[in-house]
């Protein structure tokens, strides 16, 4: 009997120390796997477009309106997040984004510059570190964040995934007139208080080389060197209030200068003189309850010093990447809303299973050329917008697309109307040595339940001698 109890003791004894070993490696690994972060979103899309592609469609409207409709394939997006907690509220940030395929060598019709053909050393895309930011957190109410980050400006980039909106493709107003999605190096400060989220930055300035007739600012943050240019500097503002439950309200707005924020630095011409003001306001809400997501905004913007640019010596220069024929625009504007119903949640059986079918509909307008300068006007940017279509979200990270949009032209062109697909998906991925920890744990469990069995034995011998 002693030696029963013996080895019954030594057992015990050894398998308390395998399970403390292991809970002590299981809690190491677990503590260094919450601490990172992997994840992403992605978009895949078919579109076909029931309108003439030619250069000339809208100097020309007449000669074109019975051209034939044209498609394509599209991977507007896929991004990866990575993330990392240093501890001691150190963090940080990563997303790459490829865009279009990636990058390679390709071909690009400018229809800005009359049907012109340029070469492009990207794939009809690229490869961009959208964020890169370590952040120091003093509290829910306080932290500050430096590097590469988004600029919160309107609707679109402060929820740009592709789950926070109902249509296949970015909204199309902000996405024209505004960088989407915009991102910028700088210096953040936000934090959450109560009910609000608030948030400034401080960044470089917008490049005016940049700017366009058909796109407004919405090449402004980009540089095609190996640096982003910072001779002038801009500041953005952005807060939500959530107040009422399922109902988010933002206000955001941004000012900075853009003449002379570029390379080389025209310290003695346009420059100098001119400073190319921007100033930009956008309200903007998202309800979601009761089954009902309505989302919308309203964008204005102001360019000044507009009437110059088209003469700076960059966009003169047939050699510049910044070259430009067009005139820009000193007001530019962007309204949108959209709403959807989730009809599956009248169905019981799909409802208990977490399946959503939204019906949407969505009007928008917008005008990257808004006024007129020097009494030149492009009417065919004045451009009214509906879609209707279904979201069909299989589980909560996926989405199936379907929409039938139109564009609205000024009665001298001819409508645009298109059908677009799209698959999109968004979400933090489990990883496999997150798997190995869970398994890890449930090899803890057992030899704990080990253990007490055999506690139990020795005490029921014990008992029994």
């Amino acid at each position: 009997m002693k030696r029963i109890v013996f080895t019954l003791l030594v057992m015990a004894v050894w398998l308390n120390g395998q399970a403390q070993q292991s809970a002590a490696d299981s809690t190491s690994m677990t503590t260094t796997a919450s601490r990172f972060r992997i994840g992403g979103y992605g978009e895949a899309n078919y579109t076909r477009n029931f309108y003439s592609d030619h250069v000339s469609r809208y100097s020309q409207p007449e000669a074109h309106k019975d051209d034939p409709s044209h498609g394509r394939f599209d991977i507007p997006h896929v991004v990866i997040y990575l993330g990392y907690d240093f501890g001691k509220g150190w963090s940080l940030g990563t997303e790459i984004e490829f865009e279009h395929g990636g990058n390679g060598i390709a071909y690009e019709k400018e229809d800005e510059e009359g049907g012109e053909w340029e070469q492009e050393t990207e794939k009809g895309g690229e490869v961009e570190l959208e964020q890169f930011w370590l952040q120091k957190s003093f509290g829910r109410w306080a932290n500050i964040r430096a590097g590469h980050i988004v600029v919160p400006v309107g609707l679109n980039n402060a929820h740009h995934e592709p789950l926070n909106f109902f249509t296949v493709y970015r909204p199309e107003g902000e996405n024209t007139i505004l960088p989407s999605t915009w991102h910028q190096t700088g210096v953040s400060f936000w934090g959450r208080y109560g009910d609000f989220r608030y948030e400034a930055q401080f960044l470089a300035g917008l490049n005016a080389d940049q700017f366009t007739n058909v796109g407004w600012i919405h090449k402004g943050h980009k540089s095609p060197l190996e640096f982003d240019i910072a001779n002038k500097y801009g500041v953005a503002l952005r807060m939500d209030n959530y107040t009422v439950p399922g109902l988010r309200i933002g206000l955001s707005g941004y000012y900075g200068h853009s003449i002379g924020n570029s390379y080389p630095n025209d310290a003695n011409g346009i420059g100098a003189t001119y400073k190319g003001k921007v100033v930009i306001g956008s309200i903007d809400f998202t309800y979601n309850a009761h089954n009902w997501i309505v989302r919308g905004q309203a964008d204005y913007g102001y360019l000044g010093d507009a009437d110059q640019l088209k003469y700076m010596y960059n966009r003169l220069n047939s050699k510049s990447p910044y070259k430009h024929s067009a005139f820009v625009s000193g007001n530019a504007y962007a309204v949108g809303i959209e709403a959807g119903y989730n009809i599956f949640s009248q169905i019981d059986c799909l409802r208990k299973h977490n399946q959503k079918m939204y019906l949407f509909g969505r009007f928008e307008t917008y005008n990257p050329y808004a006024s007129a300068t020097k009494n030149t006007s492009y009417d065919y940017t004045a451009i009214k917008r509906m879609a209707l279509g279904l979201n069909y979200h299989p589980i909560k990270e996926i989405v199936i697309k379907a929409e039938y949009s139109k564009r609205f032209l000024k009665n001298l062109y001819n409508n645009e109307p298109s059908l677009n697909i799209g698959v999109a998906y968004e979400g933090f991925f489990q990883l496999g040595h997150r798997q190995m920890i869970q398994k890890e744990q449930a090899d803890v469990n057992r030899l704990n339940e080990r253990i007490n069995d055999l506690q139990r034995q020795l005490n029921e011998l014990k008992s029994n001698k």
